[in-house]
């Protein structure tokens, strides 16, 4: 199995269009150790020509067209993407699901709360039923194993995913009467792939009150985790936001009850904090916050950031 990082930061990317915090403002004037990154997004490869998106983030299109493994080889269309894993129904989750809307047949595997999100309150996505045949939805119950669907055969590949309710909210554009009747454990979920002996553990927002993940995240050769916050009053101190990090879905890395608390050096495998914020200080490689998380036996992702399990 073959894990990329396609994209590494949280929404806005890095350096964002429109903030001038001291990270994206150094980094556009070549003042910073560090280097830019595209919004959060992975594929995996269970085996080579086919590869499977974890969720479709906004800076989709360009990450495609930069990865020679995704390119099409066949005439007139193609495209090597089997299927579509959709971990929550937030805008920087699902709105690159727009970029493969050229008649494409896609297969799109998420629990029944995100897909009637995506189709019932976005009449946009409908766009994805004009491909012949149009998409194809699987609705995933939650810590159930499923398998993944061949795009050249059609047929189950050596590959089995489990979704993890991460008990976290929905996004804020979810109308009312459609969130009274979804059940709050579909909101965000972790993803755990496994093949043959080996496990990887995806989760790129956590929101700190659901303790379920951290045994997949232990138990997993490679777990890619939320990176967005250093600590919990980041927005705040960076004077672009009035929440803290937990008041919007993610655990911070530092303090009591972060993310870097969680996991002494003895843990398995390899871990990564991905999704970013611009605001984050483990941007820069010269702080002393990058030193602490890899101290600790953090890795920090990047785009084009490869593994092999």
């Amino acid at each position: 199995m073959r894990v990329t990082v396609l994209g590494s930061a949280a929404g806005g990317g890095f350096p964002q269009w429109n903030c001038a915090c001291r990270n994206c403002s150094r980094l556009r004037a070549g003042q910073l150790r560090s280097q830019a990154r595209s919004q959060a997004q992975v594929v995996v490869c269970p085996f080579e020509g086919e590869y499977y998106l974890v969720n479709a983030s906004p800076d989709l299109r360009t990450q495609i067209t930069a990865t020679p493994l995704l390119v099409p080889t066949k005439l007139p269309r193609h495209t090597p993407i089997a299927g579509i894993l959709l971990t929550s129904a937030d805008v920087d989750s699902v709105a690159g699901l727009l970029h493969l809307r050229e008649f494409q047949p896609l297969h799109i595997y998420s629990t029944a709360s995100v897909r009637r999100i995506v189709l019932e309150e976005n009449r946009i996505f409908r766009v994805l039923e004009r491909a012949n045949p149009p998409a194809v939805w699987q609705d995933v119950p939650l810590n159930t194993w499923f398998p993944l669907t061949s795009n050249s055969s059609g047929v189950e590949v050596s590959i089995r995913c489990r979704m993890v309710p991460l008990d976290s909210a929905y996004p804020d554009y979810v109308s009312e009467n459609l969130r009274r009747s979804l059940p709050l454990d579909e909101a965000v979920t972790g993803l755990v792939m496994e093949q043959g002996s080996k496990r990887f553990f995806y989760a790129p927002a956590l929101p700190g009150r659901s303790r379920e993940w951290t045994d997949w995240a232990k138990s997993s050769d490679l777990c890619l985790l939320d990176g967005t916050f250093w600590d919990e009053n980041e927005l705040i101190s960076a004077g672009v936001g009035s929440k803290t990090a937990r008041e919007i879905g993610h655990v911070p890395l530092s303090g009591a009850g972060g993310l870097l608390a969680e996991f002494d050096s003895a843990m398995r495998g390899r871990r990564v904090l991905i999704h970013v914020n611009n605001t984050n200080p483990i941007l820069d490689e010269e702080s002393p916050e990058h030193r602490q998380v890899q101290d600790a036996g953090w890795e920090i992702a990047y785009d084009g950031m490869d593994f092999e399990l």
